[in-house]
């Protein structure tokens, strides 16, 4: 278990992250979510033993992180940084002996990791030869090539095709299979909710939200509606109108309603079979991870509005 434990930082007196705890378990996949400058790269690098906490404690399998934990970790900085004028399975090699491998077990750590993203054409190139979306494939590599227990990953799909992006997802989820605590930062909120067992919602340096992703759904309700059918949806403007839904999304015969207050889905499902010809599709669901996260962060936006304007 990965345990962040009511975590504070600051730089040069500002408060980047607020009594921040949270925990990370083995064999599941943690999303790190925020808006810029929540506080997510400052957490990774606390997890990471970059810098420390001025309060609280990050502790790995119970152990405080520090020079010890070093070979459990990996890790991906969204600041890529690779030797531009070393090759590419130099470096590999490299990483791998820094992390603890023997010589001739990190030149097959590196052979295998090239071939794990596709990459043995570039194994002899400097990075200043390769794309961005090639740069990032290996330094998904150097995070990964000694096995951590730890996987950290920071914005690791940014600038990827989406090719490659499946290509990655797979190594993360045989990763998770092999019992890899996996934490990742990102903004691609559709990749998080396929891929993730768990989120951590973060902002302006305070927890909002952490658990099970299934759960935290389940707690905001069944309020998204998929409507389809025959006929005129002039009765959605009149619902619309008087606050007990919100259209996300509108086409002809179709709509996505959001559920406003205590309207229920039985409800709208009454006035629907009402006022149209044939209703022909009719799903309520979860919200989505955007939805939660817009609404979490704007509620905590208008919280600290309200808070700094009654001082």
């Amino acid at each position: 278990m990965l345990e962040i434990d009511n975590v504070t930082k600051r730089y040069n007196g500002t408060l980047a992250v607020d009594g921040a705890s949270f925990t990370a378990r083995s064999g599941r996949i943690l999303g790190l979510l925020g808006p810029n400058g929540a506080g997510k790269t400052s957490i990774l690098r606390m997890v990471n033993n970059i810098t420390k906490p001025d309060a609280g404690e990050v502790r790995l399998f119970g152990d405080v992180v520090g020079r010890a934990t070093q070979h459990a970790i990996g890790y991906m900085p969204e600041e890529r940084g690779l030797y531009k004028q070393m090759k590419v399975v130099d470096q590999l090699t490299y990483v791998a002996r820094l992390k603890g491998l023997a010589k001739q077990d990190a030149k097959k750590a590196a052979g295998e990791w090239l071939a794990a993203v596709e990459a043995q054409d570039w194994r002899d190139k400097r990075p200043t030869e390769l794309s961005r979306g090639m740069q990032q494939k290996v330094q998904f590599a150097l995070a990964l090539i000694h096995a951590p227990r730890l996987v950290i990953l920071d914005e690791p799909f940014s600038g990827l095709d989406p090719i490659n992006s499946v290509l990655m997802e797979r190594v993360i989820a045989e990763r998770k299979e092999a019992g890899a605590i996996i934490v990742f930062a990102s903004h691609r909120m559709e990749q998080v909710e396929q891929l993730c067992d768990d989120i951590c919602l973060i902002a302006a340096g305070r927890i909002l939200i952490a658990g099970d992703l299934a759960q935290v759904k389940r707690q905001f309700g069944r309020n998204t509606v998929q409507l389809g059918f025959d006929g005129e949806g002039v009765f959605i403007d009149r619902l619309a109108a008087a606050g007990q839904v919100q259209v996300r999304r509108r086409g002809t015969g179709t709509a996505e309603l959001q559920l406003l207050d205590d309207y229920q889905p039985d409800a709208l499902l009454e006035a629907a079979q009402a006022n149209v010809d044939s209703l022909h599709q009719f799903n309520a669901s979860y919200p989505s991870l955007r939805e939660i996260f817009l609404q979490t962060v704007g509620a905590a936006k208008d919280a600290r509005q309200a808070t700094e304007d009654g001082a």
